[in-house]
Parts: C-alpha cells; sequence; structure tokens
C-alpha cells in the first residue's frame, strides 16, 4: 500500500510540475509581447525626434515638431497596445477572416467581399487631400516601425493571441484605415435590415397593425405605407430566416444593436461658469478591450485630446484648446434594397430603363483554414452590389426572377471621410469645422460642437438624392429598373439639418428625430430614439444654467423615462387588486412584485429589484401581444418597443386588438395579457435568478459583457480575457445598457457607451473623460481593464493638454529617433 501511495504521489507531483511548467512557459511567450513604455528606438519615415509619454492611465502624450511625425508616433502606440485588434479589423475589411478561422467565419467574409470595402479603400486613398495623405503615409509607418521592433527584438509576435492564430502580419498601408473606417460604418448601418423587415411584416399584416409594431415616428405612422405584396407581387407570406448569425466577428449587427449615442452642449448663456459646456459618448458593442483608445496629440494646430479606434489616425471625438467636437448615430437612410429583373435569356444581365445591360463582375478567391479555397463571383449592378438570398433575409422579399442589390452610400470609391474627420480635427471654430465636414460622407453622423463662444449641431454624410414619387419612399424594396427608384446623386450638403447657437442655449441628441421634412429631405423615417430624449430634455430644463458636474449627472442618469410612462398604463387595472393569497403562490408573488413597481421611481439602479421585475415585464409582454398575429416572425423583434406598447395600452387607432389572442376562442383583454405578462415573467426570473423578490439585484443579470471577440468563448482563457460587471442603466436611459434580447440571458448589458467625456471651456484642462475598460489589448498588461472600475462606477480621468501634468507621474516615455538611411 506504502509503494502505491508513493508512486501515487509521484504521478501527481509530476503532473503538478508539467502544468505550472505549462503554464509558465506560455507566460513567458504571451509575456513577451508586453510593450516597454520606457524606450527609445529608431525609426525610418521620421523627420524629428517624438515623445511619446504615458500619463498613470496610460493614455500617450505624443509631442514631435511636425504633424507627420506626431500620426507616425500614433501609429507606433496604436500598434504598441493595439496590434491584434488592428489587424483583426482589417482582415474583417478584406474578407480575410477564414484565413484563420476556418469555415465558422466563410460567410462573413463572403458579405464583406461583395460590399468589397476593401478595394473601395483601396480606390479612395488617391481621393484624400495632401494633408491626409500625409497623416495616412506617416500612420502606416508608425505601425509598421512597432512592427519591426517586434521582429528585431523578439517581442512575442506583437500580441498573445498571434501565438494562436500564427500568421503573416503584412505592413499597414493607408488603405487599411480607411477600410477601417467603412467597416466601422457597416457596425452603425441599420436601414437594410428595417427595410427588409418592414417588408416581411407587410406581408403578414393588414396595413393598419403594421403602422402599430413598425411606426415611422411616435406622432406619424405609416399608414401610406404602400403594401409590399402588391408592390411586389407573387411573395410567399412568411419564408423562414436566412441570414449569416450576428455574432463577435460579424460586423454587421441586428438593427436594435446599430449606433447609439448621447450628445449634448450648453452655450455660455445657459452655463455657470459663462463658457461653453459639450458632452458625448456614443455607444457601441462591448468587447475587451474596448473599440476606444484615448490619446493626446500635439499637433501644428494645437493639441487635442480624445477617442480614437486604433488603426485610424483620426480624433473621433475631443477637444483642443478652443473647439469640443462629439458624435452620434444620425440613422440617415442612406441604404435601399433594390430589386433587380434578371434576363430570362442571359442570367448575367439585368434590366435596366433603357434594357437589359450586363452586371460587372469578378471572380474572387476566399482562402480557409484546413479546407479549400472558394471561389465567389461578385456582381455588381449600377445600384450597388449584388447579395445572395440566403442574406440578410433577402430571399424572402425577393420575387422569384430577381436578386437584390443594395445602395448605400459607404460604397463609394471617392470615400473623403477620412479627409474631412482629420479636418474637423484642425479647426479652431464651429463654423470652422462644419465647413471642413463637407467631404464626409459615411458612416453619417450628428456632429455636435462647442467653441469657447458658440454651440452647434451638424448632420455630416452623403444624404442619398431620391425623387420626390418613389415607390415606398425608401422604406422598402422596389424595382432597381424603375428611374423613379433609383438614386440621383446626393444632396447638398447644405440641405443636412443645422442648428447653431438656439435660442434656448442647449441642444442635444440622442438619436431622436432631429427634423421634421417631407420626403426626399426628410432625412429618415427610422430614428434611433423616442424615449431618452424625453428624460434629457427634463434634465436640461431643470436648471437655469449647468456645469460640468450636472452634464456628467446627465452622462450617468439611469432614471427609465420608459418605466416611468408604461407601468402606469399596463398596471392600470392591476395595481392593488385581487384577493389575499398565501406566501409561495403565484398570486401573492404578482402582489408582491406589483407592490414594489408601484413603489418604485422607475431608477435603472443595479442593486435594485424593480428594473428586473420591469424588464422581464415587458419583455413577455410585448412577445404575447405579436406572436399569434406574427407568428415565428415575432422572433425578430428581441427588445419591447415602447412606442408600440404605448399604442396598444392606449388603443390608439384600434390598436388595443392587438391583446386579443386570435387563435382562440375567448377575446382577451388588455388587462389579461398584462397579468398573464406578468405572471409568466415571474416564472422566468424564478428559473434564472435566485432569492425572493425583494432580494433581487438588476445588476446580477444586467452585467456589462466585455467579452473577447475571439477568445471570449474558449474555456479557461475566458477568465483571462473577459470582462464582466455588474452595471445600472438599460435600454432607455441615458446611462444606456443595451441589452442582447436573445440568449438564455436576454438583459446582458452588449452595447454602451464605450467612451464618455464632458467637455469644459471654461477650463478646459478640467475636461474629463474615460473608456470601458482600458489602454492596452494584451490581457496580461495591468492596463488591460485599469480604466473598467472607473468606468462602471461612473468616474472619469483628467482630459487635460498640461504636458506637465502628464509627465508628473508618466508610466513611461517612449523616445523616438529618425533611423539613419
Amino acid at each position: 500500500m506504502a509503494l502505491v501511495f508513493r508512486w501515487l504521489m509521484r504521478v501527481v507531483t509530476l503532473m503538478f510540475v508539467l502544468v505550472v511548467g505549462a503554464f509558465s512557459l506560455a507566460y513567458y511567450f504571451a509575456a513577451r509581447s508586453l510593450p516597454d513604455y520606457d524606450m527609445e528606438a529608431a525609426a525610418l519615415g521620421l523627420n524629428a525626434p517624438v515623445e511619446i509619454v504615458r500619463d498613470n492611465a496610460n493614455v500617450p502624450h505624443i509631442f514631435g515638431e511636425n504633424d507627420a511625425d506626431v500620426y507616425f508616433a500614433l501609429g507606433f502606440a496604436h500598434a504598441q497596445d493595439r496590434l491584434w485588434q488592428m489587424t483583426m479589423l482589417r482582415r474583417t475589411a478584406q474578407g480575410r477572416l477564414s484565413e484563420l478561422y476556418g469555415d465558422r467565419t466563410l460567410e462573413i467574409d463572403k458579405v464583406l467581399r461583395r460590399f468589397d470595402l476593401y478595394r473601395l479603400a483601396v480606390s479612395s486613398v488617391n481621393a484624400q487631400d495632401a494633408a491626409t495623405t500625409t497623416a495616412l503615409e506617416a500612420y502606416s509607418a508608425g505601425v509598421n516601425a512597432w512592427l519591426a521592433e517586434v521582429n528585431a527584438g523578439a517581442r512575442g509576435r506583437g500580441a498573445p493571441e498571434m501565438w494562436l492564430f500564427n500568421h503573416p502580419i503584412a505592413p499597414w498601408q493607408p488603405a487599411d484605415s480607411l477600410a477601417i473606417l467603412k467597416v466601422m460604418a457597416l457596425q452603425l448601418s441599420s436601414h437594410l435590415e428595417r427595410e427588409v423587415l418592414r417588408a416581411r411584416a407587410s406581408l403578414m399584416l393588414p396595413a393598419e397593425r403594421l403602422m402599430d409594431i413598425l411606426p415611422d415616428d411616435p406622432g406619424t405612422g405609416i399608414a401610406a405605407l404602400p403594401d409590399y405584396a402588391q408592390l411586389v407581387p407573387g411573395l410567399p407570406r412568411y419564408t423562414p430566416n436566412q441570414r449569416l448569425a450576428y455574432g463577435p466577428l460579424n460586423p454587421s449587427k441586428a438593427p436594435e444593436l446599430a449606433g447609439a449615442s448621447n450628445a449634448w452642449a450648453a452655450s455660455i448663456d445657459r452655463a455657470a461658469a459663462g463658457a461653453t459646456l459639450l458632452a458625448n459618448d456614443p455607444h457601441l458593442g462591448l468587447t475587451a478591450p474596448t473599440i476606444w483608445y484615448l490619446t493626446r496629440l500635439e499637433l501644428e494646430s494645437g493639441g487635442v485630446i480624445g477617442g480614437t479606434i486604433p488603426g485610424m489616425p483620426a480624433l473621433l471625438t475631443g477637444r483642443s484648446a478652443d473647439l469640443g467636437w462629439g458624435l452620434t448615430s444620425s440613422y440617415l437612410d442612406d441604404q435601399d434594397v433594390f430589386l433587380e429583373e434578371l434576363n430570362p435569356d442571359n442570367p448575367e444581365e439585368y434590366r435596366t430603363p433603357t434594357g437589359w445591360a450586363p452586371f460587372t463582375s469578378r471572380d474572387s478567391i476566399i482562402q480557409i483554414k484546413d479546407a479549400r479555397p472558394v471561389t465567389l463571383k461578385l456582381r455588381w449592378s449600377v445600384n450597388g452590389p449584388i447579395m445572395p438570398a440566403a442574406q440578410y433575409d433577402l430571399g424572402g422579399i425577393t420575387p422569384p426572377g430577381h436578386v437584390a442589390a443594395i445602395g448605400w452610400t459607404a460604397l463609394s470609391d471617392r470615400d473623403t471621410s477620412m479627409s474631412a474627420a482629420l479636418a474637423i480635427v484642425g479647426a479652431q471654430t464651429v463654423q470652422g469645422a462644419i465647413a471642413n465636414a463637407e467631404e464626409y460622407i459615411a458612416p453619417a453622423q450628428n456632429l455636435t460642437l462647442a467653441d469657447r463662444n458658440q454651440i452647434a449641431m451638424k448632420v455630416i454624410g452623403a444624404v442619398p438624392a431620391r425623387d420626390a414619387a418613389h415607390q415606398s419612399k425608401g422604406r422598402l424594396p422596389t424595382y432597381g429598373y424603375l428611374p423613379t427608384n433609383r438614386w440621383q446623386g446626393r444632396l447638398p450638403y447644405a440641405d443636412n439639418p443645422e442648428f447653431v447657437n438656439p435660442t434656448g442655449g442647449i441642444l442635444g441628441n440622442t438619436n431622436n428625430k432631429v427634423i421634421d421634412r417631407p420626403f426626399p429631405n426628410h432625412v429618415s423615417y427610422e430614428w434611433g430614439d423616442t424615449q431618452r430624449i424625453n428624460r434629457w430634455q427634463r434634465l436640461m430644463q431643470s436648471r437655469a444654467v449647468h456645469t460640468r458636474e450636472s452634464f456628467i449627472e446627465a452622462q450617468l442618469d439611469t432614471v427609465s423615462f420608459t418605466a416611468r410612462s408604461l407601468l402606469p398604463l399596463i398596471g392600470a387595472d392591476l395595481w392593488f387588486t385581487g384577493e389575499a393569497a398565501p406566501d409561495g403562490t403565484p398570486e401573492r408573488r404578482r402582489q408582491d412584485a406589483l407592490s414594489l413597481l408601484a413603489a418604485w421611481n422607475g431608477e435603472m439602479n443595479e442593486h435594485l429589484p424593480e428594473p428586473l421585475l420591469y424588464a422581464a415585464w415587458l419583455r413577455t409582454l410585448q412577445d404575447r401581444l405579436i406572436r399569434d398575429e406574427m407568428g415565428p416572425l415575432g422572433s425578430e423583434f428581441t427588445h419591447p418597443n415602447p412606442v408600440f406598447i404605448e399604442r396598444v395600452f392606449r388603443d390608439i387607432d384600434g390598436a388595443s386588438a392587438w391583446c386579443d389572442v386570435l387563435q382562440s376562442a375567448p377575446v382577451e383583454t388588455c388587462t389579461d395579457i398584462a397579468r398573464q405578462s406578468l405572471d409568466e415573467a415571474l416564472i422566468w426570473i424564478g428559473e434564472n435568478a435566485e432569492g425572493s423578490i425583494e432580494s433581487l439585484r438588476w445588476g446580477d443579470m444586467h452585467q456589462a459583457t466585455h467579452d473577447h471577440p475571439v477568445l471570449g468563448t474558449v474555456p479557461v482563457l475566458n477568465w483571462f480575457v473577459n470582462i464582466r460587471q455588474s452595471t445600472s442603466g438599460g435600454d432607455n436611459t441615458l446611462q444606456r445598457g443595451r441589452t442582447s434580447g436573445t440568449g438564455p440571458n436576454p438583459f446582458e448589458n452588449v452595447h454602451a457607451a464605450g467612451y464618455r467625456g464632458v467637455y469644459d471651456f471654461a477650463d478646459p484642462d478640467s475636461s474629463v473623460f474615460v473608456s470601458a475598460t482600458g489602454q492596452s489589448g494584451h490581457p496580461l498588461s495591468r492596463y488591460y481593464d485599469n480604466l473598467g472600475e472607473l468606468w462602471r462606477r461612473g468616474e472619469y480621468i483628467p482630459m487635460s493638454l498640461d504636458p506637465d501634468l502628464a509627465r508628473a507621474a508618466a508610466v513611461g516615455v517612449t523616445q523616438l529617433v529618425p533611423a539613419a538611411n
């Protein structure tokens, strides 16, 4: 027995040593790619020495003698901290993910190849102005200088992920940065999916009900929308979903998770200190690391500081000493689906207003890891790239003998958006920034501005010029051969909505409708917010003057206007009703839940049970309202639509008809549906959350999911690379934490403000900002999540242009000097 015990001990010891050895070896190789911020390097492409001072939060402050050298150092710093993220964004744009991930990303690559974003980016390089070309070339040289350092110094291949997905890294080129901007445009787009969903819903619903579930705007329905079955005859009432699954590597996002943001500004008359204020928090999908990277650049025009996206030299949101700028998604309707009729005698031709014309086509080969390459035939009509029926659910809305082409402003081979973005950074005044943004194409944004004396907001981006006689006014797919449906170029930039120094002294945007103009100058029928704007207006008007602190308070506000407005409606006949019920019974749980909700102020606080009760109730309520009318198509509506629910419970235009289950004999009332939905929600909560109703925590279900896009689902590794945090807020709060709406936990926070900034021009160096995770993309770096807890608690770091403050507690200083030729 003793002998057996000794051998068991030896085996266990050996296994322990092997595990420790393997872990130590893996740690050694992974840690090799941790950058040394205290270094000096000679680099080709520099004109003069450059200094990168990293403050105590690891924000690089870059000082050089000219703009080209500063952008060079920015590329160097981006590559030091986010090389993996940059290369994956480039591979996404190129449609080359399958070279690393095999078959699982093949469909993503097919979509990106069909959009042809990278070729369009290559063609757009020559369209940039001289200053932008210099910046792009210098930035690329800086990235490549770090790649040279990695190769020369055996720095662990540049990122730990490179050991798992080994591949050669091509030198960075200016087109790569332009391509990433186009990928961002794809992430922020939603009108293609919405147009298809509206057509599918039109095939299933009568016109009077379609205006309930997919209203254009709270004040106007879509009663004038043509019946899609009459517009495009010969289609089945319902077709199962045919589209690429949404996922972390797919740049196309569900419409409910498309771009969102907040931005607002106060004039000198509405600011307590007598100088303008600006706040901005752009919302994107949460990842680890966050998409944002905080940076300060000392340019020839002066210092600028704010948020960049690694891979691009542009400071997309931030401030200089004299000007602040922020972005929100404009929801401008920049996409259309065109149904191209095929020539029955030659499927390589399509119908045009003047007869049959050949598609522009070419072959594209996709290399796939551990599989044979796939040859893809790309086709374009004059209206845009042809997408197959299996993408974007286009098969269900495309009649026989037709294919779908996608019109989209981002598909420009003369895209000057990067030139405009860099020009905005160099502006000194509101008027200068608006003028510099004229050549911006996509993704369309609301540009909010504040200089020391003025505030403004301008919609920037190309607005398609549609014919006033367009069959669907851009809301449904239409035949591409009809001249009235085709785009007629771009509307003049002067027609884009613009607001300068409003009388009330306050302006802002929460993705809400910004203007009420008739088609075709309408901008959009689909807006991103109908709820947050109401809370924002109340907060702005509740004070005569504002301060930096009041803007921060608004940015972090978690009170749901939606909860305050809908709960009195859906619970009107349920509050404090019913017979007394013993503990543990469904009736008692319902009464307890209603008692909590009746006393709740609508604050979506992570520590409270009421937000979970409310969110689960609304979710089950909408599902019960639409399931019998819409069948399986109801699954496409993953988030409760407050406007729809309000229409139903106020019986606007007979919308209470949704409460009756058509397939049942009894006539259900809205009170019946509300009660049944609450009971169902409480059952779901009991199955998925522990404890009594009073002990529930919203934050346990509403965790921010900063997950690594590639390694986030790998067992063991996900413990090291994912960042999870209990968070407040919800779908319709100013501190927005958009829920997933799907999966085992539909309340996970997956889409939020990855960047927050508040700029105070009374004392510009008192401005503050923060990002959602940290500066580094290396999981072993202490800066991988150093800002995450501050972000969760609603705290910020200084946003100062004072070089002495940056140097005072610098974590490292990198000196770059020109290399001898």
